[in-house]
């Protein structure tokens, strides 16, 4: 019962928080920091794992769906009359209204013991920003009447769902309805990224970073927190929590080479290595290698890799030189200082990277994806760099993370020769003849690679004490980072499209 009261509180909580959201203060930037941070980081590390797990391949492509569905929607009907908007609109309150009966069952799912309760916090927390765009979007057009009489609705039957909890059970389980929460999934991801609620006319994008940075930071500790709480023994669990203490243990391997990356990185900018030279050469190999990022390649995944990975970062770096093609998102308003730089403007560069990097290796590591095949690992690998923009050290932990997933040889070199450079952005810069005979010369590497490297081994083995120590001080560099930016300005870097350049018209 304590679940149904929640949830309906924080849906009322939307016309309450609808002055703020629109006035542009810090409040709205703290809370959208939260949100943003505690919802995404429960969809991605607890619900697509499940997800995956029950649906596999397909109910991403329905996430993917969910996500992006809404917006190509409203770019393909744009242009049509206010009819057509209204229509959309009331079919998309219609599908909130209908989803909220589920809302309710799971609930009930989420409370029955031996259960986890944060499947019941994710709606909890996911009713905050859609009572505030639900108020945002309907009090303009049809009045504060109908939109109390739909928040009213959405009680209503989130009410029902909840005390026909017992009928709905065996309706409701994962194994039945993946595919329709899987979408849902991705709508409020859709919600979560695009933040509709917000005019975006209106607030800076510079305005109060600061809070929302506090919002994301107090969003990172309660997740945290529900995590560790998240006490095995239900049937979501059992993949779960290994999950968990598998990024941990990444994450304290990982620390003491990034560690030294970043003062490695400190020490080539103070001998003039740096990202605002000219010299094409220059940017190539620091776009490719960095080179700090050769150090976590070979103390993490041994010498055959690292020096591949040198081979292989010449030969496209002298590709790219000799077709004078100059490389995309150039560094912008380096700072004096080689320790700015080092601990500062290239930690807001890449930390985005390493922390997605270890999601997604668990995420397309994950039992369910029928990926065994190393050239389909490649594929793979290949469309999820496409609408990225990886930089270099999270390339390299990306393809540690696949190591430790214990993917083929090829497809953990994959992301150390590739990423960096495999992305919409700087395809749009070469001819299709020279993206074929890139393309080729990648394939050509990676078959003479595939005969020549056997299983990874790490040469880096430190005390625990010593790895829980980097990792506090990374921990404190990307809080850091994350204070200067906010969240949404952390993540831009990631895609070559924006997070929160989409409104609804009116």
């Amino acid at each position: 019962m304590l679940y149904l009261i929640a949830s309906c509180i924080a849906l009322l909580l939307g016309p309450v928080f609808y002055r703020y959201f629109s006035s542009g203060s810090g409040l709205h930037k703290g809370l959208d920091g939260f949100i943003f941070v505690s919802l995404g980081g429960l969809v991605l590390i607890h619900i697509l794992p499940e997800l995956l797990q029950h649906g596999g391949l397909t109910a991403i492509l329905f996430v993917i769906l969910g996500l992006w569905g809404p917006t190509a929607s409203e770019k393909l009907f744009h242009q049509y009359s206010e009819v057509t908007h209204n229509l959309t609109l009331g079919l998309g309150v219609t599908g909130l209204l209908l989803h909220t009966l589920t809302d309710g069952g799971a609930m009930v799912l989420a409370q029955q013991e031996g259960n986890s309760s944060l499947l019941a916090l994710g709606i909890i927390l996911h009713r905050l920003p859609v009572g505030v765009a639900i108020w945002w979007l309907l009090k303009p057009q049809v009045g504060t009447r109908w939109a109390s009489i739909v928040l009213t609705g959405m009680i209503i039957l989130t009410s029902i769902g909840y005390f026909a909890g017992d009928q709905l059970v065996n309706q409701l389980s994962l194994d039945n309805t993946v595919y329709l929460q899987a979408f849902v999934t991705g709508s409020i991801l859709h919600v979560v990224l695009h933040q509709p609620h917000v005019d975006h006319h209106q607030v800076k994008d510079d305005k109060y970073e600061y809070e929302a940075g506090v919002g994301s930071l107090l969003g990172l500790g309660l997740l945290f927190i529900l995590l560790l709480m998240d006490s095995g023994g239900h049937d979501h669990a059992h993949h779960h929590e290994p999950g968990s203490e598998q990024l941990i243990h990444w994450m304290l391997t990982i620390a003491p080479a990034l560690l030294l990356s970043y003062l490695l990185a400190c020490a080539r900018f103070k001998f003039g290595l740096s990202p605002n030279v000219k010299n094409l050469k220059s940017l190539w190999v620091q776009r490719l290698l960095g080179p700090e990022a050769l150090v976590i390649s070979f103390i993490l995944l041994g010498p055959s890799y690292a020096l591949l990975q040198l081979v292989f970062a010449l030969l496209m770096g002298g590709y790219f030189i000799f077709c004078n093609i100059e490389p995309v998102d150039p560094h912008k308003d380096l700072p004096n200082s080689p320790w700015q730089f080092g601990l500062a403007h290239l930690v807001d560069r890449s930390a985005p990277w390493i922390l997605l990097s270890l999601i997604l290796a668990s995420l397309i590591g994950h039992p369910s994806m029928p990926l065994s095949n190393p050239w389909a690992q490649v594929v793979v690998l290949l469309f999820v760099f496409l609408p990225m923009r990886f930089c270099n050290l999270g390339a390299s932990v990306l393809a540690l993370s696949l190591a430790f997933s214990g993917w083929s040889p090829i497809a953990v070199l994959l992301p150390l020769v590739a990423a960096p450079w495999f992305n919409l952005a700087q395809c749009k810069m070469m001819s299709w003849k020279q993206k074929g005979l890139l393309v080729g010369l990648l394939f050509i590497l990676l078959t003479l690679a595939s005969q020549l490297l056997g299983a990874w081994e790490s040469l880096l083995h430190l005390p625990y004490t010593l790895q829980v120590i980097c990792l506090t001080i990374i921990t404190l560099l990307f809080a850091a980072s994350l204070l200067r930016l906010g969240p949404r300005k952390f993540l831009s870097r990631l895609f070559v499209f924006k997070l929160n350049k989409h409104h609804h018209s009116h």
